[in-house]
């Protein structure tokens, strides 16, 4: 039987466990998949914790990639055979996986699989957050929270050819080359300067367009101080914690502010948006001109280990699992 991890119930990164699971045949719309890699995200370490409340037992892993290894009864999307990546379904760290023939994408020649699974959730997030989420135009000014993470370093790429200026914020220097050579154009230390004012002296005190935070609880404050008169503050995600409850006339005093919680799921609810999405990530990453920096393989037993240095933000790039 293929190997998977399992948690029995919710805890810290010891509750991820390796065990033996059997796959079953596919349903109606579904396929099996034999995965090459899958991706670890911090919404995953959410599930395993009970911020986002899972169906226990169940097996981590929302996105991964491999190859098509059988069909269910009323599948036309793939074939067996075809290489596919897919994101939005639990299961990835696993060495088969049984994935919704609807959201798995075949992965184009020039895509590696290591490649299409660090590029799923955190590409999708970032083409969501920079067309859909706010509609970045060419000169204006965006902030980018934990810019040399996997999301942040995908932000900064795709806002740079958008024509805007970023600006990044890390913890270290060698973060900070990371973000430099993404592509931003300023780089705040957070650990060595306050970055809302940071952010206000290198706007001319106007500040930036958006925000984009995925860090949550110890920078939402800070992010909101940031902004210009009607700027957005994009929060997706929460790397230090959920934001408490926000008084909306603290958007007011701030210059009639803009704050949005956007999902995935809501900027992926047909199966053309999705194709759109991937497919312009995918030809970026096949042309070169988007680069998809995979920081750290584990195999599939250190489930634990990769949890622990994510969240212990000892990480850049994308963390995969490799079954």
């Amino acid at each position: 039987m293929p190997t998977a991890i399992r948690i029995q119930q919710i805890g810290g990164p010891e509750v991820l466990e390796v065990a033996e699971v059997e796959i079953g045949p596919p349903g109606p719309g579904e396929v099996v998949v034999d995965v090459a890699a899958a991706g670890v995200n911090y919404i995953d370490t959410y599930q395993r914790s009970g911020i986002y409340p899972m169906t226990l037992p169940y097996t981590p892993g929302l996105e991964g990639a491999g190859t098509v290894s059988a069909v269910g009864a009323e599948v036309t999307e793939v074939s067996v055979g075809d290489r596919v990546a897919w994101q939005g379904h639990p299961g990835g760290y696993a060495q088969q996986a049984v994935v919704p023939a609807q959201i798995a994408v075949r992965v184009p020649d020039g895509v590696s699989d290591e490649t299409a699974a660090a590029t799923m959730l955190q590409g999708i997030t970032a083409h969501y957050l920079l067309n859909s989420t706010h509609a970045v135009a060419e000169g204006e000014t965006v902030l980018i929270h934990a810019a040399a993470g996997g999301v942040g370093l995908l932000l900064v790429q795709l806002a740079k050819a958008k024509g805007a200026r970023v600006i990044g914020t890390v913890s270290t220097e060698e973060k900070e080359r990371l973000a430099r050579e993404a592509g931003a154009d300023e780089v705040i230390r957070y650990t060595e300067e306050d970055f809302a004012e940071a952010a206000r002296r290198l706007t001319g005190g106007e500040g930036v367009d958006v925000v984009y935070d995925g860090v949550g609880a110890s920078t939402y404050e800070g992010s909101l101080k940031s902004l210009r008169r009607r700027g957005l503050l994009a929060l997706f995600g929460a790397a230090s914690g959920p934001v408490p409850p926000i008084d909306p006339q603290r958007l007011n005093a701030g210059g009639s502010l803009f704050l949005t919680r956007p999902k995935t799921d809501d900027h992926v609810v047909t199966r053309e948006e999705l194709e759109w999405r991937t497919r312009e990530l995918f030809e970026a990453v096949a042309e070169g001109s988007l680069g998809i920096r995979v920081g750290a393989r584990y195999p599939l037993a250190q489930a634990r280990e990769a949890h622990e240095d994510l969240q212990g933000r000892r990480t850049t790039g994308k963390v995969l699992l490799l079954p």
